[in-house]
């Protein structure tokens, strides 16, 4: 991810933001130092997520659009985004309009806990979230209000947040979140409540050795018990650089420019 000078004329970009590289620069997105930037877990997420060719696909939690924006490489279908923060809404917004993408994705400023009065029940096809990790009223509090909201239930519990993916997605539909292993036995319980079977599973892991960090977890909604776990997914090398694969899913196969940008912080792990 670096800073793009290629920014379309019509769209106005704040004092106080950057517009970013996203894919070896072949999509740019807004970023500001007031709210809290996209990390590598909404890049994972973006490529792991099962979403069909066509339908309809729908982000949660969106923030500055990051999600939509990449998977618009990975199907033709409308993506629409719901985003709670007005800000972080006219982000999104105007980092669609920048990659001329207004036919594709359209994003929506409300909560996701009432959306589905909007759009209506199971009209989706495919279901991504990368929820707020941690439960309100523990951890450390954040003072920035948008740092908050993006780190802790406030806007909605776990409970509440799965509960609209299984509103707004149809039978056979899939829901794909990105979250904290220390909540997966809770994450797990909650999707099956639901009616959201966990069909696979991946743990992220920084190195080969440590603990993982993070989880990915795809649901299939009414479907019957069968689950794969998929092999982990390793982030740095020993080297501290980035493994082959997570090039890969930055970049795809073309990872010249990405072996430059390791080291620039792409993305927060």
């Amino acid at each position: 991810m670096r800073r793009s000078d290629a920014v379309s004329n019509d769209v106005t970009i704040e004092p106080n933001e950057r517009v970013d590289d996203l894919l070896t620069r072949r999509l740019h997105i807004i970023q500001s130092r007031e709210v809290f930037s996209f990390s590598m877990d909404a890049v994972l997420l973006a490529r792991f997520a099962g979403v069909p060719p066509r339908g309809r696909v729908l982000d949660l939690c969106t923030g500055n659009g990051v999600i939509p924006l990449i998977l618009t490489t990975r199907t033709k279908a409308p993506i629409d985004g719901v985003e709670i923060q007005p800000k972080l809404a006219d982000m999104a917004r105007r980092s669609v309009r920048m990659n001329r993408l207004e036919n594709r994705i359209q994003i929506f400023e409300g909560d996701l806990r009432l959306f589905h009065l909007q759009c209506g029940y199971g009209i989706y096809d495919a279901v991504t979230v990368n929820p707020p990790y941690i439960p309100a009223g523990t951890g450390e509090p954040n003072e920035n209000p948008y740092v908050a909201t993006a780190r802790h239930e406030l806007n909605g519990t776990l409970d509440e947040i799965i509960q609209a993916c299984a509103r707004l997605v149809r039978t056979g539909g899939r829901v794909s979140l990105v979250h904290k292993p220390s909540r997966f036995v809770e994450i797990v319980d909650t999707l099956r409540k639901w009616k959201l079977e966990p069909k696979r599973i991946r743990f992220v892991h920084p190195y080969v050795d440590a603990e993982a960090n993070m989880v990915l977890i795809e649901a299939i909604r009414d479907a019957k018990p069968d689950v794969k776990l998929l092999p982990p997914l390793i982030v740095y090398n020993e080297e501290r650089h980035y493994h082959e694969e997570i090039l890969r899913i930055y970049y795809g196969n073309n990872d010249r420019d990405a072996r430059g940008d390791q080291d620039e912080g792409a993305a927060k792990l």
